[in-house]
């Protein structure tokens, strides 16, 4: 069924005994009161492994390796969630790992074809728009969440991989320039600039500025490529003008950033334990009190601290797991996003595309890592895959789909003609003797 069966039969090996292994040190190391909690757990992280492995046999494709990846950080995922104060199924986050599965085909199918989105690019910046103007009517003041009766949506989060595509569909029109006082551009280029600026601002409006290093890295991979890109032509002249602005631009959002951004910037945090720097002095005592091997699943005390499950993940996952199991979830990821190393794209838009994913991920989860450390200014944003949110874990998937799409591209769709069967002769019946 499988080309090379052997290797993926031992990549399904050693995804199982992955999550086996972390299911042994939760029943020996875990704070459970009844076993049968327990049991749901195993049942819950088996039974979508075994659905995982039975949609990958059904649909085939040229890789499977980020379907087994993906599948065995959201299990992880999905383990770390369900033990923080004590062992017990988190049924809303096992649903949204489920959604993150089904969002990486849907990315997958949606964007292989780069003919197909260069269609599509007027109604991607109409969604893009459509998403700002939700955010700015509907959150109900200068926010990103909408709220409703039993939940909420971060449609912010659903720009990025827009973003990212209009960042990629725009590259190949670099050879149709217009001439604008002493430069020449391209209009695509205006047009993506001019909704940067747009991103920028709404970020800069509501107040979220965590997330705005992760569009800024999407931006600045689009302008490399850019900057590369064979038919480009951009003189030095040009280059050097767009390294000016980008220093001045950061230089007054430096000078211009609000008061409470300053705050961050130059707060010491032990100065106020139990106020402003609350957070992450619990943070920084969670990952020191969890040492290499931590103090088993359920076992911690930041699950008491806010946003435990989602901002500070990481330090709430080495307190109870240790910092080894944190970092191997760290490994997992980077090497999901390496794999376009390992399988290059084969057109500029997919490696653009690509370009893009890897820089949205990186980003978020240095913000996130490193603000939990206090290494950087606690910004806030979650952490790919691991962090409990529906709007982030569904757009993740999206992007492995995406990521996907860049390995396995579709140039032109092959239209099967199907021959008229032929009739059979009928044998001739042979004398006889």
């Amino acid at each position: 069924m499988f080309k090379n069966g052997l290797r993926y039969s031992a990549a399904i090996s050693l995804l199982l005994l992955t999550h086996l292994s972390m299911l042994g040190i939760v029943l020996v190391r875990g704070k459970y009161e009844q076993p049968l909690d327990l049991v749901y757990l195993a049942l819950a992280v088996l039974g979508f492994d075994l659905a995982g492995i039975i949609a990958a046999a059904i649909y085939r494709q040229m890789t499977y390796t980020l379907d087994l990846m993906l599948l065995a950080i959201l299990n992880m995922s999905l383990i770390f969630q369900s033990c923080f104060g004590g062992v017990h199924l988190s049924i809303k986050h096992l649903i949204t790992c489920a959604a993150a599965m089904v969002a990486c085909e849907l990315g997958f199918l949606l964007t292989r074809n780069h003919e197909w989105i260069r269609m599509q690019k007027k109604y991607i910046y109409i969604i893009i728009g459509i998403l700002i103007l939700a955010i700015l009517t509907l959150t109900g003041g200068r926010s990103m969440w909408i709220t409703f009766s039993s939940f909420s949506i971060q449609p912010s989060e659903f720009i990025k991989p827009c973003f990212i595509l209009i960042c990629a569909a725009s590259i190949v029109e670099l050879h149709k320039k217009i001439k604008i006082l002493f430069f020449y551009v391209s209009k695509d280029t205006l047009y993506l600039c001019a909704m940067t600026v747009v991103i920028f601002g709404l970020q800069w409006w509501c107040r979220d500025l965590g997330s705005l290093p992760t569009f800024a890295a999407i931006f600045g991979c689009a302008l490399v490529c850019r900057l590369c890109y064979p038919r480009a032509r951009i003189n030095k002249t040009a280059i050097a003008s767009m390294c000016v602005g980008g220093v001045l631009l950061a230089m007054i959002a430096w000078l211009l950033a609000p008061s409470y951004v300053q705050d961050r910037l130059h707060a010491d945090i032990w100065a106020d334990p139990y106020g402003k720097g609350y957070q992450q002095c619990q943070a920084l005592i969670g990952i020191a009190r969890g040492g290499w091997l931590g103090m088993g699943p359920g076992q911690g005390n930041l699950h008491h601290v806010f946003a435990h499950e989602s901002d500070i993940v990481f330090s709430t996952i080495c307190e109870e797991w240790g910092l080894l199991y944190a970092g191997l979830t760290v490994v997992i990821i980077l090497i999901m996003l390496t794999t376009v190393l390992m399988n290059p794209p084969k057109s500029y838009y997919h490696a653009m595309m690509a370009a893009g994913v890897v820089a949205a991920f990186t980003a978020q989860m240095a913000l996130n890592i490193f603000g939990s450390c206090d290494l950087i200014p606690f910004t806030g944003v979650t952490l790919p895959f691991i962090s409990e949110g529906g709007s982030s874990m569904v757009t993740c998937g999206f992007l492995v789909g995406m990521l996907k799409a860049g390995q396995s591209p579709l140039f032109h769709h092959e239209i099967k003609k199907r021959k008229p069967a032929q009739k059979n002769p009928k044998p001739q019946r042979r004398a006889s003797a």
